[in-house]
């Protein structure tokens, strides 16, 4: 069953969120956190949480300051106000403490994907202790091997051009993500091979859409610190961390950064790191037309931890 709710950050963003509950009164095993990635919305992982509910899990999907209802209306989408990424983080850090006052005494698994998968490997340094496991989907390691060039041209744009106007660099780095599928009819086939998913992400006004200049440079800047290898130290070495990639993913460049991600922290230490990934999938694995084992999979890895 789906309702929803609102909550009101510490910096006074009014935060909506999705919630699936397993049918009838039997208590959940436990609680899984979802965090979406850029320029989408937790509506999205509906057909997820549905599944995981089903299978006895209470699931909750936040969306992100600058998206979907949390945004409220497109001139909103993609700003974040000045606290930009850690104020991102802190959010879901509350929704975690919502959560865990609903649920008293469940474990708490988090899933994110793509820049969700970002916030989940920053959630590992700052409060790893607090969840039983988390997924990291479509995710990657770095965002290239310019990272300060990266930022120095973000930030230029926000002194240039204001922290609110859309950014030209965010745009160029979807256009980039759609060159190894052609023909581009949408610019988004990298997402999935099936169009029908493809469509209704084109289709969504709450996706797709540009981030602001400011959020931009926050965004680069808060990987550059979370990947350095003082902050991946941070991580809990028993931690359980599950990814799942396509293997076409552009933006884990076809696997190779998250292999790189994968040995950054088997050389950090960690114990309980697991992966796998799909052959011609691309980068939303979930909407993919092998989604049904994919969701199988992790519910598998899940229901292995309790």
């Amino acid at each position: 069953m789906q309702t929803t709710f609102t909550f009101t950050d510490s910096d006074g963003f009014e935060i909506f969120v999705y919630k699936w509950t397993p049918e009838g009164h039997a208590k959940p095993k436990a609680a899984v956190q979802i965090a979406h990635g850029a320029a989408e919305h937790g509506g999205r992982y509906a057909r997820f949480g549905e599944f995981l509910a089903a299978n006895g899990y209470v699931v909750y999907a936040d969306d992100h300051r600058g998206h979907g209802k949390t945004a409220g209306t497109l001139e909103k989408a993609g700003i974040v106000g000045p606290t930009g990424w850690d104020g991102m983080m802190e959010s879901i850090h509350q929704l975690s403490g919502i959560i865990k006052q609903e649920n008293p005494g469940l474990p708490l698994i988090f899933f994110g994907h793509s820049m969700g998968s970002m916030m989940a490997q920053r959630y590992m340094q700052l409060w790893g202790d607090e969840v039983l496991g988390v997924v990291l989907s479509g995710t990657f390691g770095s965002l290239g091997e310019d990272i300060d060039g990266i930022i120095a041209a973000a930030e230029g744009a926000v002194a240039q051009f204001g922290p609110d106007e859309p950014s030209e660099l965010f745009g160029r780095m979807f256009v980039s993500f759609a060159e190894p599928f052609p023909p581009v009819k949408t610019g988004f086939e990298w997402l999935s091979r099936d169009q029908a998913e493809v469509q209704k992400y084109v289709d969504d006004p709450f996706c797709g859409f540009p981030f602001s200049n400011g959020l931009v440079a926050d965004f680069f800047k808060g990987g550059n610190v979370m990947w350095s290898a003082d902050e991946e130290a941070k991580i809990p070495k028993d931690l359980p961390i599950y990814m799942i990639a396509g293997e076409k993913d552009p933006a884990g460049g076809f696997t190779a950064s998250v292999k790189q991600l994968i040995e950054r922290y088997k050389s950090q230490g960690l114990t309980n790191v697991t992966y796998k990934f799909y052959p011609d999938a691309r980068h939303e694995v979930l909407n993919e037309i092998n989604r049904d084992e994919v969701q199988q999979d992790v519910l598998n890895w899940m229901d292995s931890l309790l």
